[in-house]
């Protein structure tokens, strides 16, 4: 009895919270890592199922970074990164293309409607628009060439509005269409995510990885910070308590804060059902971005 009466409260507590998201747009951007653990990956689709279920409208970006390479490593390719984003050559690319929208996104489209959720494959080179990144290589100082590599300059919000207002969760990949070339470019599964969420003005951003949020040590679990407001990211950046991977996510999250997103989350994709922890509990389980007071 006591253990029915305990999840009675917990859906009490969870009341309040899907009464306030019920028709909000929340975007959901999962990696790589989150997605080579079947259970994790599953939990979290569990999650998504969940919340269209009460209402919510969830957009889903993936990444598939370990896939990609993988696939590069077949191809006879040697995956490359230079600052946290993979160097794409044009055969690289025709690897990531096939990779990403045949074999990843497809199985995250099988896995949620498996759970019973509407789900629909929207490759993002239908949406983003897209210049080549430039920059400087921080190893060497001088200008990088990530190759097929770019950054979003517009995005067409329209599909992905039509598939929500039709109750379809739309499974998106972190690809784009170069503005002065149009071919297919690879674009940094977070950047996509931030850049869409940026321009649907979503309620809430979450990234889910392989870390319990931001770690001011990161062989500390116990370093977490709980909230984090924008205004505090450049100096984290500067005394080198971020680096790598998370660099350009947490520019990704400051974007989308600056550009009107409620609140940024990154949240710890190895814990079942992190998403709904964070989204419909006081506590939550990750880290906030929040804006500055």
């Amino acid at each position: 009895m006591k253990q029915f009466i305990e999840k009675a409260s917990v859906l009490v507590e969870a009341l309040p919270y899907i009464q306030d998201f019920k028709g909000a747009v929340v975007l959901v951007k999962v990696g790589g890592s989150v997605m080579e653990v079947p259970e994790n990956l599953e939990s979290l689709l569990t999650d998504i199922a969940l919340m269209s279920a009460v209402g919510m409208k969830t957009v889903l970006v993936h990444g598939g970074g370990k896939t990609i390479s993988r696939g590069m490593e077949r191809a006879g390719i040697p995956p490359l990164f230079v600052a946290g984003l993979r160097v794409t050559t044009a055969d690289a690319m025709r690897v990531v293309e096939q990779v990403i929208k045949q074999e990843v996104n497809a199985n995250v489209v099988r896995l949620l409607r498996r759970h019973g959720a509407n789900a629909r494959p929207l490759h993002g080179d239908w949406i983003f628009t897209v210049e080549k990144k430039t920059g400087r290589d921080p190893a060497t100082g001088g200008a990088a060439d990530w190759g097929f590599v770019g950054e979003p300059v517009s995005v067409d919000t329209r599909p992905v509005q039509e598939m929500l207002d039709a109750g379809i969760v739309p499974v998106v990949t972190p690809l784009g269409t170069g503005r002065e070339d149009g071919r297919a470019y690879n674009v940094n599964a977070d950047t996509a995510a931030a850049a869409l969420a940026q321009a649907m003005r979503v309620r809430k951003l979450a990234f889910i990885s392989d870390v319990p949020g931001l770690l001011l040590d990161v062989n500390d679990p116990s370093s977490l910070l709980a909230t984090l407001h924008v205004s505090s990211v450049e100096k984290l950046k500067t005394d080198g308590i971020v680096g790598g991977g998370m660099l350009p996510k947490l520019d990704s999250c400051v974007g989308a804060i600056r550009a009107g997103v409620g609140k940024v989350h990154l949240v710890d994709g190895r814990m079942p059902h992190s998403l709904l922890l964070e989204i419909f509990t006081k506590q939550g389980v990750g880290t906030e971005i929040i804006a500055d007071d």
